[in-house]
């Protein structure tokens, strides 16, 4: 079963942030407990914490149907690059992200 949104936001704080939006967007958010749980989640689109063990990857296997938003600090310049390269659609540092969250949700 296809779900619209899978996301991998382990920090609690963070994940009721994108449990709000994604409600407030029309729901359909399922929280998987790992990276590689974002692969097999069958979702139109993923939102990951890149700061998190095994995204890199997990975005590297992803489908390339599926769309993707990352987020991690705006001083891991690196790790922002890095996920570009991975596949990842959107990639913002957090105060972006959660400044733009809404947006991003919202049905495409």
């Amino acid at each position: 079963m296809t779900v619209r949104i899978a996301a991998y936001v382990p920090d609690l704080m963070d994940r009721s942030k994108v449990a709000a939006a994604a409600a407030a967007a029309g729901g359909g958010i399922v929280f998987v407990a790992s990276a590689a749980g974002l692969v097999e989640a069958d979702a139109e689109l993923v939102v990951v914490d890149l700061s998190r063990p095994g995204v890199l990857d997990a975005l590297r296997a992803l489908p390339a149907q599926v769309q993707s938003i990352g987020f991690g600090s705006h001083v891991d310049a690196d790790l922002l690059a890095a996920a570009r390269d991975a596949g990842c659609g959107t990639v913002l540092p957090r105060s972006q992200f959660f400044a733009r969250l809404p947006t991003l949700l919202a049905p495409r």
